[in-house]
């Protein structure tokens, strides 16, 4: 597909590639923002389910036109997020399988795939625990508080009925509004537990600011390098373009282990900003050597691939998983647990805006010489590392305020 691209638009193919890539991630960007309003205030079942649906037929169009416990947050995001690496490697592989015989295959495929992934969910997903019968903790609690009251004035009788009809209100069915959630959220909003809140008030929200921004210079380095590595490989090897894309796909198999022991590492200290500061540390000079000796041997290719994977994907995983979690449910916002999904929005929004920006950036600066590039993104992993600094001051004070903060298990 590169090769065709000269033929057709000569020394300008390059800048089209940047073009196009952060076309896509501008438009994933903007979408961001607007996906966390949306999410709060649809049933989650059609929203994924359609998303994926609807995502599945334009890429499909674009080919044929040419809940678990906080102390495990951070482990159990981290091997969750391990689907995103996963889908980057298939995606890779099914184009690298079609990009020397029939390129619109590599749309047609991995639209089918997530077109049908999408009806699954819309057939299975189940979007509230009250409906397999887990119960949050609040409701037992509200039972308990009932009955209480209920059997100080000595009414029996008074008690079955509100069992009742507390267990008939808090316990949706199968059929899920498509505009709503379930009744006891909806009485959670009246009464104010549940309010959305504002892109600026949740901008306030500890933390989130900065991560943001982390995420900012975090996602260009991550995104740049997935889409620019296998040119790159191409372009300094001997590699054709189906070894180089499929040589490219282990910076996603490192990225598996860098989301894992990121989230394990930040369960285990509760130092998410340290944690993602120290990765960010490792992830320049490794960046440097891959530039520098990358191309020496095959085994050396491969090793250092794993390591960047590691260490440029570890604090992307974990800011966009864990930490959105954790700023999501702050104890500033009193319990509004529909403060998560804005907040999230926010941050993995400016995230995006990043992803965008480095496939454009790469573009153009890759005319300038591959290197160019490799400094680019060596000096957004600094500003990454800078942003965070504030917050690794404190996490440092609360370690010492509080000896027994890391959580040995």
């Amino acid at each position: 597909m590169d090769m065709r691209l000269r033929r057709s638009y000569g020394p300008d193919a390059t800048k089209l590639f940047g073009m196009l890539d952060s076309a896509f991630l501008f438009t994933y960007a903007i979408a961001m923002f607007a996906s966390g309003f949306v999410a709060e205030r649809v049933s989650l079942r059609y929203f994924l389910s359609m998303g994926m649906i609807l995502t599945g037929i334009f890429t499909y169009m674009f080919g044929i036109v040419r809940w678990f416990g906080k102390s495990k947050r951070g482990l159990i995001f981290g091997i969750w997020n391990s689907h995103t690496s996963i889908g980057n490697i298939l995606g890779t592989l099914i184009a690298a399988h079609y990009v020397e015989s029939d390129w619109a295959m590599s749309f047609v495929v991995p639209g089918i795939v997530i077109g049908a992934i999408g009806f699954l969910l819309f057939l299975f997903l189940v979007d509230q625990p009250e409906i397999v019968g887990c119960y949050p903790d609040s409701m037992p609690h509200e039972r308990r508080v009932t009955n209480d009251s209920d059997e100080e004035h000595g009414d029996e009788e008074q008690v079955r009925h509100n069992d009742a009809e507390i267990s008939y209100r808090s316990t949706p069915t199968e059929r899920t509004p498509i505009l709503t959630r379930s009744q006891s959220q909806n009485h959670q909003r009246e009464h104010g537990a549940g309010r959305p809140i504002s892109l600026i008030d949740a901008l306030y929200i500890p933390g989130v600011a900065e991560f943001s921004l982390c995420l900012f210079f975090t996602k260009l380095v991550s995104y740049t390098f997935m889409y620019w590595l296998p040119l790159y490989i191409q372009s300094s090897s001997t590699l054709g373009p189906t070894l180089s894309a499929d040589l490219s796909t282990l910076f996603d198999v490192g990225g598996i282990f860098g989301a894992i022991a990121a989230g394990y590492l930040s369960d285990l200290t509760g130092m998410s900003a340290t944690i993602c500061m120290g990765m960010l540390f490792i992830a320049s000079p490794i960046l440097l050597m891959y530039q520098q000796y990358g191309t020496l041997s095959m085994s050396i290719s491969v090793l250092l691939l794993i390591v960047v994977g590691i260490f440029v994907n570890g604090p992307y995983a974990l800011i966009t998983t864990s930490v959105s979690a954790e700023r999501g449910q702050d104890s500033s916002l009193e319990g509004n647990a529909n403060a998560l999904a804005t907040v999230t929005a926010i941050i993995d929004g400016t995230g995006s805006i990043g992803a965008a920006v480095g496939p454009l950036l790469a573009g153009l600066i890759s005319t300038t010489g591959w290197q160019n590039v490799f400094y680019m993104l060596i000096i957004a992993d600094i500003l990454a590392m800078l942003l965070l600094s504030r917050l690794v001051v404190k996490e440092f004070a609360s370690l010492r305020r509080s000896p027994t903060r890391i959580r040995i298990e």
